[in-house]
């Protein structure tokens, strides 16, 4: 019970600071009037800039990953699969939402805050034996996911069963910043090169400053959208995002034989709340901006009491 409430404890901790920056952006806009403009353009420059930046980094880093178990993967980037198709179907029966809605809706129950709360989380419950894993999927969770989405709203955009709809999908997929930064930083990261100081440090500086001002766009947006905007779609993503995901994959994981370490490293990484660059995504194509906004805080919120439980239900 003790270890229990110690990490509520070190999770409330960790997520302090996140609560900071999104509450500095909600009051600036909510009592100071900033003007909508200076979120759009915010969430712009983080969209094509800054988030880029930092996939760019991590992408380009794939020389130098522990070697890969790819049960690991199989086991987190199968759960997200399964739980995307299940929370698409939920969005379209239950709430009636369109192709790129159902799309955010998905992406907001797989997309895990894991890089600020995941990371350090899994150092301190689980111990430094369990990095490796973490990090392994933190890197291909920025190629999987992003792209996933990427594909699956521009096919409901511009996808048809023609030659012409799958040009139209497939030219909006590779223009898009995050793909392109994902599929160039994996170039790097497989030729084994090594950027020169000059181009690495201002994208660092780029990629240090993404995280935060995701945040701080999230506290503009919710000032602007409100937490009770469609308050049962953004309760329905939570559940799916801190309950359905870490079931389904601790099931995957069990399935696959994967050791005590590496199940709980990723049913934890699964078990975090969703992450702020949701926010961003539906920001970008103009789609369910209240409802994420909402489940971020919702889901950040109660995943300071689910995570520990799931943690000690899982040991």
């Amino acid at each position: 019970m003790l270890a229990l409430f110690a990490t509520i404890w070190h999770y409330l901790q960790l997520c302090a600071p996140m609560f900071l920056i999104v509450g500095l952006g909600y009051g600036l806009t909510r009592w100071l009037k900033w003007p909508d403009a200076i979120n759009e353009w915010l969430s712009r420059f983080v969209f094509n800039v800054a988030l880029p930046a930092l996939l760019f980094l991590l992408m380009s880093d794939l020389s130098r990953l522990p070697p890969v178990d790819w049960r690991v993967l199989i086991a987190f980037f199968g759960s997200c699969l399964v739980v995307f198709v299940l929370a698409r179907l939920l969005a379209r029966k239950f709430f009636r939402l369109d192709g790129v809605s159902q799309s955010l809706f998905a992406l907001a129950a797989i997309f895990s805050n894991n890089a600020l709360l995941g990371l350090p989380l899994a150092k301190i419950t689980l111990g430094p034996a369990a990095i490796p894993t973490v990090a392994l999927v933190l890197v291909f969770n920025s190629l999987t996911l992003w792209t996933l989405v990427t594909v699956s709203v521009e096919w409901a955009r511009h996808g048809s069963p023609s030659l012409a709809g799958f040009q139209a999908t497939l030219k909006s997929v590779l223009t898009n910043p995050l793909i392109i930064a994902i599929l160039s930083g994996t170039g790097v990261g497989l030729m084994g090169w090594t950027l020169p100081p000059p181009v690495k440090l201002p994208l660092t500086w780029l990629a240090n400053i993404a995280t935060p001002l995701a945040l701080f766009t999230l506290g503009l947006g919710l000032a602007e959208h409100g937490i009770r905007t469609h308050w049962r779609t953004s309760l329905a993503m939570t559940a799916m995002k801190l309950v359905v995901q870490p079931l389904v994959v601790w099931l995957l994981a069990r399935m696959l034989g994967l050791g005590r370490m590496e199940t709980s490293a990723v049913v934890l990484l699964g078990s975090i709340s969703v992450g702020a660059n949701v926010y961003l995504m539906s920001r970008y194509f103009r789609v369910m901006e209240g409802p994420v906004a909402a489940s971020l805080v919702l889901s950040t919120a109660g995943a300071a009491i689910s995570t520990p439980v799931i943690l000690a239900l899982t040991a």
